[in-house]
């Protein structure tokens, strides 16, 4: 699979300089936990769940969690665990099906080597579990089940933690609470994929909801939470995970306080104005904002709920042409020594030792999800990548 997968050859050559690059879930960790994208969730009791998976593949979809947690009543677990058992054995029954990268949400460490040994031969089609509610003590039982059925059956699977309890809310207990988690996933580097964050649990610890005009950011109480956590816990030196941004909640807005955040220039330039008006119709401008405001702070992908979320973080991961000319530069082996220079379009410093780590995050971004031409911005990526 890739990012861009599912718009024509012909289409990805007139909008990318470097195409991004093909990967399968058998890909080295670090290119899977950058190419992760706009992970999208659905609730495991879905009667069509295999045919849900791959109509989402169509879209652009390259990775899915399907969720036996929050998304589901209590009442509806087990008949979950069944149908997910049924929607893996219809998945691999479709020849040379292209999947996404598939996680199963849990509730317990239990459920991890009992639905392993459930799905038999169809764990192949699985990537990994997402741990719910991560802490130190409740973490680690969920890293050693992960382990051990990863030994039984044979398969690589990946975790992924989310962190969403009160503890990283609390200033009294978060710096305590953040090196516990640090401890746990350590242990387990090689099998922790990405950390994920739970920020509609953030803000029930405080009865806080965020407007759609409104960013995870804009929230101080839970910008000071991801902004602890990027700096704990997704640091550059090599010690540092993946950190996901917080999910958008809303898909349609019926009201608006507060103008669109969406500029109109672009959309002129580009001749889609409508698509403009579509998005900001659906609360679009506030996702495109936010998904930019986690790039700046340090997250890499995206918690989703709805499938039209998932194309404005693809097309806003794409790395620009003038970013990955900066990164070539900073990174070229003649200024291993370091020293400041001038960038090619002439409009920014480049210091090569300050400036090394972000080039070297932005080439793996450019791996993963491509570098657009000079004259290719979002919103051709946008309006590209939208199905017929």
């Amino acid at each position: 699979m890739r990012h861009f997968g599912h718009i024509a050859s012909e289409v990805r050559q007139r909008l990318f300089h470097q195409e991004p690059c093909e990967f399968d879930a058998d890909s080295p960790a670090r290119l899977l936990s950058a190419a992760l994208g706009a992970t999208l969730y659905s609730p495991a009791t879905r009667p069509r769940l295999a045919d849900d998976i791959m109509k989402q593949v169509g879209r652009g979809v390259v990775s899915m969690v399907l969720c036996l947690e929050d998304s589901i009543g209590d009442e509806d677990v087990v008949e979950a665990e069944e149908n997910l058992v049924r929607q893996f054995a219809e998945l691999a029954g479709r020849a040379s099906a292209d999947l996404p990268l598939l996680f199963i949400r849990v509730r317990h460490p239990e459920q991890i080597p009992d639905l392993v040994q459930r799905l038999g031969p169809t764990v192949r089609l699985l990537s990994g579990f997402v741990f719910p509610k991560f802490t130190e003590e409740r973490g680690i039982p969920f890293l050693e089940a992960l382990s051990g059925a990863e030994a039984a059956s044979g398969r690589r699977l990946f975790g992924m933690p989310v962190l969403e309890t009160p503890e990283l809310m609390y200033r009294e207990s978060r710096v305590d609470a953040l090196e516990g988690i640090a401890r746990a996933v350590d242990k387990y580097r090689d099998r922790v994929l990405a950390l994920r964050l739970g920020v509609t649990d953030f803000c029930s610890s405080y009865g806080l909801r965020r407007a759609p005009d409104m960013t995870a950011y804009d929230v101080q109480i839970v910008a000071s939470v991801i902004a602890d956590v990027v700096n704990m816990l997704g640091r550059a030196d090599g010690t540092g995970f993946t950190v996901t941004g917080p999910v958008w909640e809303y898909f349609r807005v019926q009201e608006r306080m507060f103008k669109p955040q969406l500029r109109r220039s672009p959309f002129l330039e580009g001749q889609a104005e409508e698509l403009r008006e579509a998005l900001i119709e659906h609360a679009m401008d506030g996702l495109l904002r936010e998904i930019t405001l986690d790039q700046a702070n340090g997250l890499m992908g995206k918690t989703c709920i709805h499938p039209s979320h998932v194309l404005p973080v693809h097309a806003l991961s794409v790395v620009s042409h003038e970013e990955f000319s900066d990164a070539q530069d900073i990174l070229r082996p003649e200024r291993g020594g370091g020293g400041v220079l001038r960038s090619q379009y002439t409009n920014k410093m480049n210091e090569v030792k300050p400036h090394r780590a972000w080039a070297e995050r932005t080439m793996l971004r450019a791996e993963v999800f491509g570098v657009a031409r000079e004259d290719v911005g979002f919103v051709e990526l946008l309006a590209a990548g939208i199905p017929d």
